[in-house]
């Protein structure tokens, strides 16, 4: 589905409420139930919903959303794959890297759709050592996401001259230069001018498997 994790949840929870009581909510049952604090922002989903052609409103009234078909279609195909909500380890407490320090079971759980319930969110495998010193090696994975504007320091996917994508920490410099800075002291920066970079996305997360 071309939705963003949020706009997901909000279909199940309609979803989810009509079938339990036969109508469809308010908004303000829709704030209250997906820990919403504006309704302004539930309005903001809905017309977003609306646009894609997931949701149907009548005018002016406050109980009349219906889930299109094209939802429904797309629930039922993807009725064998995992759900997200099923994306889950259960989370049983931190561990010390460093000096020893005491145990504690956190009956948590770890969802992996906070990282990959979004349609912009892609992987890459890693080659190379150049971000080694921010514990990313080669032969990790990266979430990416997809994003346009980055901050400096972010660790990024930047594609420099159209031609060539490296993962670097981002930095701008004056002069309408770019520092792509290795995790690497034995390796240098590169510098270039900014119109020949383009970002492709951002680091959210590394895996790795052992």
């Amino acid at each position: 589905m071309a939705l963003t994790r949020r706009q997901k949840d909000l279909l199940d929870y309609l979803a989810g409420f009509i079938e339990k009581n036969g109508y469809s909510p308010s908004y303000e049952e829709i704030a209250s139930g997906m820990d919403l604090t504006s309704l302004a922002t539930v309005h903001k989903h809905i017309h977003s919903l609306e646009t894609k052609g997931y949701l149907k409103r009548g005018f002016n009234q406050s109980r009349s959303l219906e889930i299109s078909s094209k939802y429904l279609d797309e629930r039922r195909n993807y009725s064998g794959s995992p759900r997200m909500a099923d994306l889950e380890v259960p989370l049983l407490g931190r561990i010390a890297a460093g000096s020893p320090v005491e145990s504690v079971s956190n009956p948590e759980t770890l969802a992996f759709k906070d990282f990959i319930g979004d349609s912009s969110t892609y992987a890459l495998e890693v080659r190379g050592d150049s971000m080694i010193e921010d514990h990313i090696c080669s032969g990790d994975f990266v979430l990416i996401e997809k994003v346009n504007h980055v901050r400096d320091g972010d660790i990024v996917v930047a594609l420099v001259d159209g031609s060539e994508t490296t993962l670097k920490r981002f930095y701008r410099e004056p002069g309408d230069m770019v520092r792509l800075q290795p995790a690497n002291s034995s390796m240098a920066p590169i510098r270039v001018s900014q119109s020949i970079v383009s970002v492709q996305g951002r680091v959210l997360a590394v895996l790795r498997k052992y």
